[in-house]
């Protein structure tokens, strides 16, 4: 259950933190503020899953501990969102794809016979579902603006999907959950997430990728240079300055 929780906060809390990063460097300021309100509401979420796996871990330590005083291999998080914002473009193909698998993910959360975990899901799908309803907007306005924006978005689902294997790839920890009752197989969300996709891509007249890869790393623990850089900087001011307070 710990392990479990984890990985649903640190996939919230690492693109929360990365989405930050566009605060005041957005292209247009009504960017700035959608995307502020998008990471202040992951990290809210982050806040719920944390807060549950200290509880549920026992020794003591809360949401803040989890999220700042755990090095860069403890984190649980798929590799995707940690992937760099690089271009606008990336960042909100980054955004679709997670936002596609997270809707999803919690709608079948929302069936776990565990209250507590069912009390969040049932929390954070509604916040979901806007970022999923934005995001699939935007894709279809840039994917069929113009060649420059259209370029831009075919190239940044390119870049992103060889991650998006690693969504729906079960382990020995997801089916020890879905036997639990606690929270389905990811592998169970596929054929939803692919038909979506596909509907949306099409909208937006860009192409499907080849292939189906499964970049395999972050949930076991094993994460790119990217999330050590980002850890360093999210991390700093609660270590340098442990008793600090507001």
């Amino acid at each position: 259950m710990y392990e479990f929780l984890l990985r649903m906060g640190d996939n919230t809390l690492v693109l929360g933190h990365r989405v930050s990063e566009w605060c005041g460097h957005s292209p247009v300021l009504e960017e700035d503020i959608a995307l502020a309100n998008i990471s202040l509401d992951l990290i809210g979420q982050t806040r719920l899953w944390l807060g549950l796996a200290g509880e549920v871990e026992g020794q003591g330590r809360d949401a803040d501990a989890l999220a700042y005083r755990r090095d860069a291999w403890d984190f649980r998080n798929l590799l995707i969102v940690e992937r760099p914002n690089r271009d606008y473009g990336h960042t909100l193909m980054r955004q679709f794809l997670f936002d596609l698998w997270h809707h999803e993910r919690l709608a079948d959360i929302c069936l776990s016979e565990d209250d507590r975990v069912l009390g969040i899901a049932a929390k954070c799908v509604k916040e979901a579902s806007y970022h999923l309803e934005r995001s699939t907007d935007l894709i279809v306005r840039l994917g069929g603006g113009t060649a420059e924006s259209h370029s831009r978005m075919q190239t940044a689902v390119e870049a992103l999907w060889p991650y998006v294997g690693e969504m729906f790839t079960d382990d020995a920890l997801d089916i020890e959950m879905d036997k639990a009752g606690i929270a389905p197989l990811p592998s169970n969300q596929r054929p939803r997430f692919d038909e979506a996709l596909n509907i949306t891509l099409s909208r937006a007249s860009l192409t499907r990728p080849a292939g189906d890869f499964a970049q395999k790393g972050g949930r076991s623990g094993v994460h790119t240079e990217d999330l050590g850089h980002m850890l360093a900087t999210m991390q700093f001011l609660p270590r340098a300055y442990p008793d600090a307070r507001w």
